[in-house]
Formats: structure tokens, C-alpha cells, sequence
């Protein structure tokens, strides 16, 4: 079996979402069921990606929200919320609501930037101002302070009989500042996100310098230990900061033969992608594991990013069916997991 000094600590998953247009409740209900097996099986956090105009969660605050209804204990994300599709004042209230409804398990990943496709959207996103918006940095500093409590106007107190202002975003959430993390896929984002007080999520996708030599676990590890460096230098303990990765990873230990084939095809197509710079940005994308769970678990312990965190959360293919999720959740939960030393919560 695999060995490692430093046992998996936290273990979680990513999901995308998917449903059918002409039946999207049906995918909706299958991800909540998804998210209640990962709390049956132990698992430490469930996360759900973002997407817009697409055919998978639009909106994971309301998501998270059923689900806090139906678990207890997991902790639930995303990974991540794009900022610059969403106002952040009013994303500040709306997950203020579902932390205090979960119980203080909300963990909100967020990355700056302009929307996807932004010409096509932008007359309907942001119709009087969408060339003076701001999708910098800038934008997720406001939404850090206005989750933070910070006061966001001077009018406050009552007024008339029965209306009462507060001067900030409320309802407040004590926590959960604290538990907002950043997509970071490039060394200037890790540094940002280390200086501004977020914890780190490193991806199957990142942005290497020009000059690095383009091997993707290599990069990932010198984001990570940036990140590490910069938070540490801003004051924060490990605790404070910290940082989880995310691939693909696909344990074949129960699955079928059709299963094992069909996840394979999966694979093949997406590897050529994975062997050199893609894109004007020159991203890198990991390769997908597929194999046993001791078979993945060896070359996890290979790999550098790994390496260098102890929670992670593995990212679930984009396109299968809701009993291979099954399959694969379990076989991680149940061979994966403890093949690094995780313990079930």
C-alpha cells in the first residue's frame, strides 16, 4: 500500500451538477442526493462549481441551502462562484442566510475576472454599465468586507414605528469570513489570495509562469508554497490558511465492466489536452486518475501538488450517470480515503 508521513485529513468532493434541459429538476434532486450520500459515507465537505447559461448548477446558494436543510454535519462550497457575474453586496446577504441555516458549514470559493464569453452577456448582465464594471481584485475585497460585517453607510437605528436600519450587511454571520476561499490557478492569484487573508483552492487548471517549465504538479506545489509564504508573512497560522486541491479522480474497485469502459473513453478523450500549454493564457490541465484506488493512491503520493496539502477535493467527471456517481463516491469513501490515511468523519 502507499505511504505517507502526513495522513489525508479533510476529504471532499466537487460537483458540477449536471441535468437535462427538458427535465432540470430531476438533476437538481439527484445532486441533493449526491451531497446526502457524501454525508452517509463521511465524507468532510461537498462542494458544487458554478455555472451560468449552462446546463449545470446556476445557482449553488440555493443549492446549499436545500442541503443544509437535509444533512448536518458536512460542510458545503463552491468552487467556484465567479464574481463578476454577481452583485456582491447581495451575495454577502444570500450566503449569510444559508451559513446561519447550515449552521456555520458554508464555505463560499470565489474568483474574480470577467464573466465567460462577456460580449454576449453583457447587454443582459449589466445593460447601463457594463463598461465601467470592475471584475478585479477590487470587487472581492468589498464582498470580503461586507461578509466581514464592515459597515457599509452610516444610516442605522429606527425609524417611524416599526422600521429599524442597520449600517451593515445583515443578517451577519460570525465565521463566516473566515471561510472564504479562492480559486487561484496562477502565482500572482496564490500570492493575492495568501495576502488577503483567503484560504486556497488549486485546481486541474492552472496558469504557469512563461519561463516554468510546464509540468503541471511542479507548478501547482510552487503556487501552493507561495501562497503559504505570503499568508505566513501576513500573520496567519496554518490553520488560518488553508489550502486544498482538487482533481479528477476516478476509483474503479466496484465499478462494472460497462463502467470501467465507459469511464475509460472518458479519460482517452480528455488526456491530449493534458500534454502541453492550452490556450492564449498557456493554462495546464492535470490528467484525470482512473484505476483502483491503490492504483490512484500511489500516484497521488507522486505528485508534488498533492504533496503539499492534507484536504482535498476531488472533482467529479462532468457527464455521467447518477449511479456511477454513486460508485465512485463510495469507492472513495471506502478504499481511496483510507489509502491515505483518512478517517471517516
Amino acid at each position: 500500500m502507499p505511504d505517507s508521513t502526513q495522513p489525508l485529513a479533510m476529504l471532499g468532493f466537487l460537483t458540477i451538477g449536471v441535468f437535462d434541459p427538458a427535465d432540470p429538476a430531476a438533476g437538481h434532486e439527484s445532486t441533493l442526493r449526491i451531497i446526502e450520500l457524501g454525508e452517509r459515507l463521511g465524507f468532510d465537505s461537498a462542494w458544487l462549481r458554478h455555472r451560468h447559461l449552462q446546463f449545470g448548477i446556476s445557482s449553488p446558494v440555493a443549492m446549499m441551502a436545500a442541503a443544509s436543510q437535509r444533512t448536518s454535519r458536512i460542510a458545503i462550497g463552491t468552487a467556484v462562484t465567479p464574481l463578476g457575474w454577481e452583485n456582491p453586496l447581495r451575495l454577502a446577504e444570500d450566503l449569510a442566510t444559508v451559513d446561519l441555516l447550515a449552521g456555520g458549514r458554508v464555505n463560499p470559493g470565489l474568483s474574480v475576472g470577467e464573466p465567460m464569453h462577456y460580449g454576449t452577456v453583457q447587454g443582459e448582465l449589466y445593460p447601463d454599465s457594463a463598461d465601467v464594471e470592475d471584475f478585479g481584485y477590487a470587487r472581492l475585497e468589498r464582498f470580503a468586507r461586507l461578509v466581514a460585517g464592515d459597515p457599509v453607510r452610516e444610516l442605522s437605528g429606527k425609524q417611524g414605528v416599526v422600521e429599524e436600519f442597520s449600517n451593515r450587511v445583515e443578517p451577519h454571520s460570525p465565521g463566516l469570513r473566515q471561510r472564504l476561499w479562492y480559486g487561484a490557478g496562477s502565482m500572482k492569484s496564490a500570492l493575492w489570495a495568501g495576502e488577503h487573508g483567503f484560504n486556497l483552492l488549486s485546481s486541474s487548471v492552472i496558469f504557469p509562469e512563461a519561463e516554468e517549465e510546464p509540468v503541471f504538479d511542479r507548478v501547482q506545489q510552487a503556487q501552493i508554497r507561495a501562497y503559504r509564504a505570503a499568508a505566513a508573512a501576513n500573520g496567519r497560522t496554518p490553520d488560518q490558511a488553508r489550502v486544498s486541491q482538487g482533481l479528477v479522480v476516478i476509483p474503479t474497485d466496484s465499478a462494472t465492466t460497462e463502467q470501467r469502459e465507459k469511464y475509460r473513453r472518458y479519460v482517452d478523450e480528455r488526456t491530449p489536452r493534458t500534454t502541453s500549454r492550452q490556450g492564449p493564457r498557456g493554462m495546464l490541465f492535470a490528467p484525470d486518475l482512473i484505476g483502483t484506488s491503490e492504483e490512484i493512491a500511489e500516484q497521488l503520493y507522486a505528485h508534488a501538488g498533492f504533496r503539499e496539502v492534507d484536504e482535498v477535493a476531488f472533482a467529479l467527471p462532468f457527464s455521467f450517470e447518477h449511479e456511477d456517481y454513486v460508485q465512485i463516491l463510495t469507492d472513495i469513501a471506502t478504499h481511496l480515503g483510507p489509502a491515505l490515511g483518512w478517517a471517516p468523519a
